[in-house]
């Protein structure tokens, strides 16, 4: 639990730390967000906000992650794989919010490309997984155990793939992806505590704190956006943490705002196309909450309230599935 509070807060005062430096290398190279036509009325004033700090997001986990890991004893082959795997989505994440910086447009990479990139990269933790047997094709709910066999590994993509773009998504307002964030990978990183997996608890908890202290630049009216290069890797390790933790079936609790605002974003498109109507104002869910008159703080407020009340429902099932009681 010590390495754990480590991690948490050497990432946060690192996370601090590189904030105004980068911030400020920003703002000198007019590096700033470009805002869809079809967005809120309210968003055209995040117009040239700073984006990528994605960047020292990252680099805080990373830092962090390896220093705690090696105090810990724990920085072995586990441990690079996941850190690799959040290298390698950071840099998807970047290629993306470099075309749009240097197309001065919100369109990045294809979605079919974007797509691609993440697959391949989720393959690398997946593969390790089932070819180590570390919980093998094994895939539990609750206190049932189901062997997927060949199918785990089109399972394992499919849910860090998924939850790259599920936080993806979520990242659309001042604080909300960093916000419902912290209680996300806070939940994460106990479940992976008292499960055995220490090296997916100490990365977690890094994350955790890294964008606890993000917040103090993200929060309304936010001075630097995490970006794709943010996002991206997140919510792909978010995922990766939670095939390697083998806790797949939870992360439907911890990432349950993520997972709300894919749907409303899938129900809106599908109701779209069959219907000809539109079941929200606006998708993903957080803009039809503004466009039905709530402030950007009060969705913020309100999403992090969920995802902190979410991740202690999925603690709660955790304990009571090692108790024998589910």
């Amino acid at each position: 639990m010590i390495m754990i509070a480590v991690a948490f807060l050497l990432a946060m005062i690192l996370c601090l730390l590189f904030g105004v430096p980068y911030i400020d290398f920003l703002k000198k190279k007019m590096i700033g967000q470009y805002v869809k036509d079809c967005a809120p009325e309210n968003h055209a004033k995040k117009q040239g906000t700073p984006t990528t700090g994605g960047v020292f997001i990252i680099l805080a986990i990373i830092i962090a992650s390896i220093i705690t890991l090696l105090l810990a004893q724990r920085f072995d082959t586990e441990a690079i794989i996941i850190l690799i795997t959040l290298l390698f989505y950071t840099f998807a994440g970047f290629q993306d919010d470099f075309i749009k910086i240097k197309g001065h447009a919100n369109d990045g990479l294809s979605a079919r490309g974007k797509l691609l990139r993440q697959i391949a990269i989720a393959l690398l933790p997946t593969m390790y997984v089932v070819m180590t047997g570390k919980g093998g094709c094994e895939f539990s709910i609750l206190s049932y155990s189901f062997n997927l066999s060949w199918f785990y590994p089109i399972f394992a993509v499919f849910i860090i793939t998924g939850a790259s773009n599920a936080y993806n998504l979520t990242d659309g307002l001042d604080g909300l992806a960093a916000s419902t964030g912290v209680f996300a990978f806070i939940g994460c990183s106990l479940i992976a505590l008292f499960s055995g997996h220490p090296q997916v608890a100490i990365v977690a908890a890094a994350v955790a704190g890294a964008l606890f202290g993000f917040l103090r630049y993200n929060k309304p009216k936010a001075q630097v956006f995490m970006g794709d290069t943010g996002s991206l890797a997140i919510g792909g390790l978010l995922g990766t943490l939670a095939v390697m933790g083998k806790f797949e079936f939870l992360l439907i609790f911890l990432g349950g705002i993520f997972v709300m605002e894919t749907l409303s974003v899938i129900i809106q498109v599908f109701s779209f196309k069959t219907t000809g109507k539109r079941v929200f104002k606006m998708a993903p869910i957080h803009h039809h909450f503004e466009l039905c008159g709530w402030g950007e703080k009060k969705v913020v407020l309100v999403f992090a309230i969920a995802s902190a009340l979410l991740s202690i429902v999925a603690l709660v099932l955790f304990y009571l599935t090692i108790r024998g009681i589910l």
